[in-house]
Parts: structure tokens; sequence; C-alpha cells
């Protein structure tokens, strides 16, 4: 089935839907929905950025800037993720702490301001990567509208393309807990310090790169496609991102790709939350 017509589908999903807050980040998956959502429903949605520790500044703010550029309904909310333990001590299912308080919140946002639903981007190719997240909001009740009419990352980009959205081929962003090696306790200064490293990397022209601190070093991950490049200005990106506060970095070999610190995990820690 092709992007337009699992496209169709989306807009006849979420055309069944009483009315919805849709969870915004900003990123291409769910500034999608989120205007699909508005097209369709109207007055009967909203989306919903959340501000919080693990969001970079920069970020957020290209959010609400976006949001305002395309008309959405924008409501906002504060997030305190490093104040739960379970959360900072970062174990393998740390996402399912975070996205339960996450999600939990925006369901009272939601009922607070009359919407029936919470719905979120999470995308057909989310499902095949260990996702503890995934399990908060099926507890919660959250919809996947992406995901339910089988919309992977190549669909949503070329949907967004087609209808003119200015982020339609961001790079991904994930949050920046995401940068630790499970069992590496998140502080807010080892947040700070991977987002200006990761800030510098872009400043520099690296379109696509994750900053994963393992304690002092930091292993950089660019497009694979960028790995020449990267070699070449790795004087630049070095002294970036030791400018940062780390001590040494290191170029990861294999490249980008989603995911890379749960290749460390076993069949055990995954079977946990997913």
């Amino acid at each position: 089935m092709g992007a337009q017509d699992n496209y169709e589908r989306l807009v006849a999903r979420i055309g069944q839907l009483e009315s919805a807050l849709v969870a915004y980040s900003g990123g291409v998956d769910s500034t999608l929905l989120a205007v699909t959502a508005h097209a369709v429903l109207g007055e009967r949605c909203a989306a919903v950025l959340a501000t919080g520790d693990t969001q970079p500044a920069e970020e957020v703010a290209a959010a609400r800037e976006l949001a305002g550029e395309l008309g959405l309904r924008l409501l906002e909310v504060e997030t305190y993720e490093l104040a739960d333990p379970r959360f900072a001590a970062n174990p393998p299912d740390r996402c399912y702490w975070c996205k339960g308080e996450l999600f939990s919140l925006l369901a009272r946002v939601a009922d607070v301001n009359g919407f029936s639903v919470v719905i979120d981007g999470s995308n057909a190719d989310d499902l095949a990567d260990y996702r503890p997240g995934r399990q908060a909001c099926i507890e919660l009740g959250i919809l996947s509208p992406l995901a339910e009419v089988g919309m992977g990352k190549d669909d949503i980009r070329a949907i967004a393309k087609d209808l003119g959205l200015p982020n339609w081929d961001k790079p991904s962003m994930a949050c920046l807990a995401s940068r630790f090696p499970y069992g590496t306790p998140i502080t807010e200064e080892a947040l700070v310090r991977v987002a200006e490293a990761e800030s510098a990397l872009r400043t520099l022209g690296v379109s696509q790169s994750r900053v994963r601190a393992h304690g002092e070093l930091a292993r950089v991950e660019v497009e694979p496609t960028e790995l020449d490049c990267a070699w070449e200005r790795r004087e630049a990106i070095a002294s970036a991102v030791r400018d940062a506060g780390f001590t040494w970095v290191a170029l990861d070999l294999d490249g980008y790709r989603s995911g890379a610190l749960n290749e460390a995990l076993g069949e055990q820690d995954r079977a946990t939350r997913s």
C-alpha cells in the first residue's frame, strides 16, 4: 500500500475521533499528525508541547515557532523527568517511566480541556525496536494513528513533503536521555553537556548526529554517508565536543543508527516493558 493510501486511512482514522489532543514535539511525525488532526477536527483538537529536562531548548523553541507558522492551537506543559529516581537511574525500561509521567500529565490536560483522547506520533517503524515507552502508552490508552494505519518514516516524509511542511526532511531527534548507556545515572549537568555538544555539531553543519556519553568519553555518531566528511573535519568536531565538557572524543565507525544503545541489551532486558 502506497504512502497516499496510508494517508487517506490516517485521515479516516482521525475522523472517527470525537476530539483529540496531539502530543507534539516539532518532529516530522507529530507535525504531520497535528496538521492532519487540525484539518480534520478543527477546533476539536489542539497540539501540546512538553518542555523539560530532556528536551533541548533550541528544539522546543523551533517547535513553538513551527506551530505558529502552521496555525496550530498550541498548549504547553512542563515536565520534570529527573525528579523521578526510577528515570534518573537510567534502567533499560527508563522510557516506560518517562512516558508514563508524560502521558499521565497529557491525559489530565486533555481532560481539563475537554479532549476525548490523546494521540501521539509513534509510527509503524517504531514498533520494530525496543521501546518500553509504548507499554506506558498502551496502559494509559494513548492512541498512535500513524502506527495504526501502517505509516512508517518514509511514508510520513513523502506526505509531509507533498503537503509543504517545512520540516519534512528534518533529522530525527530523540530525547537527550537516550545518549547515556543504561545504568549510567542521568543528571542535569550531563544532559546540558550532551545538548551543547550536539548543538555545536549542528553549527558545524553535521545534519544528523548523536553524542553518546560514556563518562568523559563522547562517542559521536553521524550519518554513514557523512563519515568521510566527519573524519576530514575531525579536529573541529573534537574541539567542539571537548568545549562542551568532554575529555575524549571518538567517532563511531558504524555511524548513526536509531536506538544504538539498545544493541547492548540482552533478551531478558528487551522483554522488560516491551
